[in-house]
């Protein structure tokens, strides 16, 4: 049995293996070193702790690292590294820790893929969280998941040349689906109080916006919208303003705003101020509520400019890549693929009923194509989009 201490800001292996500790030093004699666990640890008696003290009938005790800072740094003769390996100093050590199933050395497995020095808790910035580390230990391979994978990587070779069934493979990823994976939400952790905070300015923002629209211009309206829009659909990489695009007289339009994807790919968007009129007209024609004459502009003006774009095609990316190239990245290519649109504009929240069924036609009818949202739907996104996260910080 192995037992871990602190002893004068040592990290102390205490070893107590039955029939007693004779066999113990009669190695170290002979060989000039103890294996213990072998493979894992492999002791010299320069490793034995204060050893006019410290030798009893039933247990040797071993330095295994000294402290330095905030972290033990293991002697990695000792586990056979060929780098150094750091333990924070609050971790309970426990004998799973550094052995697996059958005698195997984590720490020489994981040093066996890195080239860097290995940190285990704390805060440095390299650093193995005690949470992943854990993790870690939980799913290392076992020896059935080991045969398995043996079994299954023979199948997947052989049946090249034998007619053979997919039953190990089968086997092993019915196997993996079973075993619990790894989850890091460490990163989740980190990021998702700044996303409240971050996303409920946002949201403050718009509705400080909607109350006071009259204070701002188109121009301004439009800068602050499209600040939101880039913050709230982050695909978005860069919004170019008055771009120009050649139409199928080979003439020269001026499109007001044109998005840009981290791929390159670009959409169309439409932003007008909420004045008071709405989306759709209240009075009924046979029936229905109509789109008012501004929303059915935006959607007409839209769908010209996704034709012209898409005949414009590779000559049209070649300029636009080549015109806006000192904006973007590095050998970053805009494309034009089927561009989509967006229309942000008008009010939904004062729409009764049946208003709000026909707009949401309206909507689905170009939904493939265009996207139209009122100022509502952004209000609602956003709302969700808070409550989301605050569902997870629970």
């Amino acid at each position: 049995m192995i037992e871990f201490e602190i002893k004068q800001n040592k990290l102390i292996l205490i070893y107590s293996p039955d029939g007693g500790v004779n066999f113990i030093f009669e190695e170290l004699k002979s060989k000039g070193y103890i294996n213990i666990k072998y493979p894992v640890f492999k002791f010299k008696k320069s490793h034995i702790f204060n050893s006019n003290n410290s030798i009893k009938e039933h247990e040797v005790e071993f330095i295994l690292g000294n402290l330095i800072g905030n972290y033990f740094k293991i002697d990695s003769r000792v586990l056979g590294l060929k780098n150094d390996l750091f333990i924070n100093k609050s971790l309970e050590l426990k004998e799973k820790h550094f052995i697996a199933k059958r005698r195997k050395s984590i720490f020489k497995k994981i040093d066996d893929i890195t080239n860097r020095n290995i940190y285990i808790g704390g805060n440095h910035k390299d650093a193995i969280s005690e949470q992943d580390f854990n993790a870690i230990i939980k799913n290392f391979p076992n020896d059935y998941e080991i045969n398995q994978y043996v079994k299954a990587r023979l199948n997947s070779v052989l049946k090249e040349y034998i007619d053979l069934s997919d039953i190990h493979e089968e086997n092993y990823n019915k196997y993996l689906n079973k075993k619990p994976s790894i989850k890091d939400n460490s990163l989740n952790e980190k990021f998702i109080k700044i996303d409240i905070v971050k996303y409920s300015e946002i949201l403050n923002k718009l509705k400080m916006m909607l109350e006071n629209s009259d204070q701002y211009n188109e121009k301004q309206w439009q800068e602050e919208i499209l600040h939101i829009i880039l913050l709230i659909f982050p695909k978005y990489i860069h919004v170019f303003k008055e771009v120009p695009v050649k139409d199928v007289y080979n003439k020269t339009r001026k499109l007001d705003f044109l998005l840009v994807d981290s791929s390159g790919y670009v959409d169309i968007i439409e932003i007008k101020k909420p004045f008071d009129s709405c989306i759709v007209s209240k009075n009924e024609y046979r029936g229905n509520h109509i789109p008012l004459r501004e929303l059915s502009g935006a959607v007409m003006q839209l769908e010209k400019y996704i034709f012209y774009l898409n005949k414009w095609g590779g000559i049209g990316e070649k300029y636009l890549s080549s015109k806006y190239k000192n904006k973007l990245p590095n050998n970053f290519n805009i494309r034009i693929t089927n561009p989509g649109g967006l229309i942000i504009m008008g009010r939904s929240n004062l729409l009764n009923k049946h208003q709000k069924e026909d707009f949401e036609v309206i909507r689905r009818k170009y939904k493939n194509v265009i996207d139209i949202m009122s100022y509502d739907d952004l209000i609602h996104r956003l709302e969700n989009i808070i409550e989301k996260f605050k569902i997870d910080n629970k």
